[in-house]
């Protein structure tokens, strides 16, 4: 039995500073916020623990009738709207970003709200649990509101309304008249001395350069097909990702939400992943945001002058936002978990895995970026040739894959495709600008991955490219083969495993990755399906020229959005939103297979 109410993860928008970032529920709460860093112990988090997380909410105190909530237009400037019988009250949620790599940066975390129609009461109530829950800060008066100290963290919170400080926690209840506002400002790591004199021309002003940033931001897109709306949100959201500092994008800026409701699928997202790095990448560059993309390529390519960790060969499955190794795998057993759903693990097993296919990945991106952007420089390819020498003798054992299970390592197919991309990739990156590499012996390595995988990947009798060698499962990975270029999209194999797989894995538009009853991941339990392998698929079709088949499933995949448009990782069989929230990878995808079906419409 939970210890209170869970808001569905799809009942939340997010806000962010490019440092870090915060979930906002449908209901006023800020369930969810880690600080200073994405990867830093949260200080709310009732969204893991509803009794204990820590929250900050702000409601009206009668019924409420009706909730919306939508951005401001073309930022991340979340609006939250509650329709009362006593009248129409409207929340402001966002942190504050007034210009790009700005050294002043202050971390703050703004709530506006407004009485629109009517008087209406409101209750707000902010109670920090910092490291994660484990502790429950000090509190003290201050002459602007309060100041709460726990951990390694310091929060002064402003506020226009009187609050009332006691127990952890700072509360009270206010009226506010029609045309009336109050506002609440919570700053991290603020000095003791500073105090915010909270006059509304200052929020005023505050409000307004946040939404210039964003505006002039998204304003560099060159993306205008059919499906701006949606595109645009999954690009503003994954701006939302980036660590700006150092140009970092991680997977997802929240922890633990599970992949099935009370099942162990609970992981920890806070980090990136190398894999994500192409497509990124792709994403990135095709809609015109090339200083974000070089950002992300000098951060990656800074990881190639490390030592790996032993484990899985030069490079790792997955870095910190700074670059360093993961932090272990650890439960957080005082947490009861997204509606019970345990355990609640910090840091990722995953980064000890041998995952073949990351080469691939980032060879891939780095090939993209020698394409469309500045150019690779000198160290970063004599880098690459190292590494790929290490792939050469190497790409021809089992792995954990691109699911990274926990049953064991196989031989994935999905692994030996990207390694065949990695080598393909230098081979191509050497010919076109005369770089120095060992074009022979990186041809006959490929060609020997690519024969392998057509005499050894594909199943006859299934009729369709499979998981891993000697066994039938499907997988879903195995969509990117034309758009990785391994064969053409219009390749009997590849249209026979399309069709196997849309029979197999796909229930309205949505596709599973595996069968997890057939392909034993060492976990108990099962899983949503995965809505990048969806986006994968409408991609996919795209590319073999069934548009319509193409088109209405893309339009079906908008319709398991959240209302802002935002995804999780997973979507279960009832439409609900699934696992850490929301996901970079799903709105890589949603982009790339929207700008590629919008360019084969014409």
């Amino acid at each position: 039995m939970t210890s209170g109410y869970y808001l569905p993860i799809a009942e939340h928008g997010i806000i962010g500073d490019l440092r870090t970032a915060a979930l906002v529920g449908t209901n006023g709460t800020v369930d969810w916020f880690c600080a200073p860093r994405f990867d830093s112990p949260s200080v709310f988090a009732s969204l893991l623990d509803a009794g204990s997380g820590g929250h900050w909410s702000l409601t009206p105190t009668c019924e409420i009738a009706t909730r919306h909530q939508f951005y401001y237009p073309d930022s991340n400037i979340l609006i939250t709207r509650f329709l009362t019988e006593a009248g129409i009250v409207e929340l402001q949620d966002f942190m504050v970003v007034l210009r790009p790599h700005d050294d002043e940066h202050r971390q703050r975390l703004v709530r506006r709200v407004t009485s629109v129609r009517g008087e209406v009461g409101m209750r707000v109530e902010v109670a920090p649990r910092t490291d994660y829950a484990r502790e429950r800060p000090d509190v003290e008066q201050t002459d602007a509101g309060v100041r709460f100290t726990g951990g390694t963290v310091a929060l002064d919170l402003a506020s226009t309304v009187a609050l009332e400080a006691g127990d952890a926690q700072a509360s009270a209840e206010f009226t506010l008249g029609e045309g009336c506002n109050e506002v609440f400002v919570l700053e991290v790591g603020q000095l003791p001395e500073h105090r915010d004199e909270l006059d509304l021309s200052a929020v005023d002003a505050l409000f307004e350069g946040t939404v210039a940033f964003w505006q002039d931001w998204l304003s560099r897109s060159v993306y205008a097909g059919r499906w701006r709306e949606r595109v645009h949100r999954s690009a503003l959201t994954l701006k939302m990702l980036t660590h700006e500092p150092t140009g970092a994008v991680i997977a997802s800026p929240t922890m633990g939400l599970p992949e099935q409701v009370g099942g162990q699928r609970n992981w920890d997202y806070r980090y990136v992943w190398m894999r994500d790095a192409a497509f990124t990448l792709y994403a990135l560059l095709r809609l015109g945001f090339t200083e974000e993309a070089g950002a992300f390529i000098d951060w990656m390519t800074d990881r190639f002058e490390g030592p790996g960790n032993g484990k899985q060969g030069p490079l790792q499955v997955m870095y910190t936002i700074d670059g360093d190794e993961t932090p272990a795998e650890t439960e957080l057993d005082h947490l009861e978990g997204y509606r019970g759903s345990r355990p609640v693990l910090a840091g990722n097993g995953a980064s000890d895995q041998l995952q073949l296919d990351i080469y691939g990945e980032i060879v891939d991106s780095v090939y993209l970026f020698n394409k469309y952007g500045s150019g690779i420089s000198h160290d970063d390819w004599r880098n690459l040739t190292v590494i790929v020498d290490w792939l050469r003798g190497n790409w021809d054992q089992p792995d954990e894959g691109i699911w990274e299970t926990r049953a064991g390592r196989q031989n994935h197919v999905f692994s030996r495709l990207m390694c065949w991309v990695a080598i393909e990739r230098m081979i191509r990156m050497a010919r076109q600008r005369g770089l120095p590499g060992d074009v022979p012996a990186w041809t006959a390595t490929r060609d020997e991955i690519y024969d392998q995988i057509m005499e050894r990947g594909w199943d006859p009798e299934v009729g369709s490219f499979v998981q891993r060698y000697g066994a039938t499962t499907l997988d879903a990975s195995v969509l990117l083969m034309p758009m990785v270029k391994f064969c053409a999209p219009t390749e009997p194999r590849f249209l026979a495993t399309l069709d196997a797989i849309n029979a197999d894995l796909v229930v309205d538009t949505l596709v599973f990755r595996y069968d997890v009853s057939d392909s034993p991941d060492g976990l108990d339990g099962g899983e949503g399906t995965f809505s990048m392998c969806s986006f994968w698929n409408v991609e996919a079709m795209t590319r073999a020229g069934r548009l319509g088949q193409a088109r209405i499933a893309l339009e079906k995949m908008f319709s398991y959005g959240n209302h802002l448009g935002l995804y999780a990782e997973e979507i279960g069989l009832t439409g609900d939103q699934l696992g850490n929230f929301p996901q970079a990878f799903t709105h890589l995808s949603l982009i790339s297979s929207a700008i590629n079906l919008d360019r084969a419409l014409g």
